[in-house]
């Protein structure tokens, strides 16, 4: 019995040993995928094969790193909201510009394409500390910009992108105007334990039960969870109740989070989307509820408003 005992010990400290040694080894591997596998870095496409109008942009994040954006308009002189747009952990931008052209034009919009440190043409290797970064240059970026509404930027996050896109709209209340977040986790913790089971007894996010004794170990937990109860501004949660990657579970209790502390959040299920297709799979459907969303929280400024704004200051 003892010897049984004494096997199982040693088998169940050798599973926790080994999930240590891989989560070390390979967590950054596993959260930042900049080049999908058989495939280069380099961009297969860019807007001008899909004629958009376009702006290749190059910004500096605060630590220095040389980071490439595209910046899609709808027209020249297009007024709509601006869609800062961060993307899944997986390839880079050109990957998602079939999705951005129907969103422009279904949705009638700018979208802002984030190339992340170390992903497309941008600098740097990813890290949670070095995205952060990268998302408030961009959204400083389009804040300083003058050819668009700055009081309709609305961020737009999809998996990882919807973790980033969360701080940065958190921190900038006054520059964000709505959030919209799409299949994204509670925290990368949580994620650990979804895809190495055994690790969910010693790692986990906030809501998880047990010692998560290994949490240290974790260099970009994305606790998304412990962040958007702090966001005031509108959010639409977009969830595929298909996603084979991320449980559904965790935009649930995402929504809940938030919802306990702001009343302008909205959550919409798509029952065929998965991780990736929500958008293609949730057809009009997805769209409209995206348009109704902006209509309704992202509304645009009357000239006669604005009008009166100049009179008042011209006042004081």
């Amino acid at each position: 019995m003892v010897t049984y005992v004494s096997a199982l010990l040693y088998g169940v400290g050798g599973l926790v040993v080994a999930g240590m040694a891989l989560l070390v080894a390979l967590q950054e591997k596993l959260v930042y995928v900049p080049v999908l596998p058989g495939l280069t870095k380099s961009y297969p496409i860019t807007p001008a094969r899909l004629r958009l109008t376009y702006e290749d942009v190059w910004l500096l994040s605060s630590d220095g790193v040389r980071l490439h954006a595209w910046f899609i308009k709808l027209l020249p002189n297009c007024r709509g909201p601006t869609l800062l747009f961060f993307q899944e952990n997986a390839g880079n931008i050109a990957h998602r510009l079939e999705m951005v052209h129907i969103m422009i034009q279904k949705l009638q919009c700018n979208v802002f394409m984030l190339s992340y440190r170390g992903y497309g043409a941008s600098e740097g290797y990813p890290s949670q500390h070095g995205i952060t970064k990268d998302a408030q240059v961009a959204l400083d970026h389009l804040y300083q910009r003058t050819d668009i509404d700055t009081s309709r930027i609305v961020v737009f996050g999809r998996s990882l992108g919807g973790a980033v896109g969360t701080v940065v709209t958190k921190n900038n209340p006054d520059k964000v105007a709505a959030l919209i977040v799409e299949n994204t986790f509670t925290s990368i913790l949580d994620m650990a334990g979804v895809l190495l089971p055994f690790l969910k007894w010693f790692i986990g996010g906030s809501s998880s039960k047990g010692p998560k004794v290994l949490n240290f170990l974790v260099r970009s937990p994305w606790s998304t969870i412990d962040v958007i109860g702090e966001v005031k501004q509108p959010i639409l949660f977009l969830s595929g109740l298909q996603d084979e990657m991320i449980p559904p579970s965790h935009m649930q209790m995402l929504y809940a989070k938030a919802a306990a502390h702001n009343r302008r959040c909205v959550f919409a299920e798509f029952p065929t989307g998965m991780h990736m297709n929500t958008w293609l799979a949730g057809g009009d459907h997805y769209w409209r509820t995206i348009q109704e969303f902006l209509q309704q929280h992202v509304q645009e400024k009357k000239d006669d408003e604005s009008s009166n704004n100049d009179i008042d200051v011209g006042a004081k």
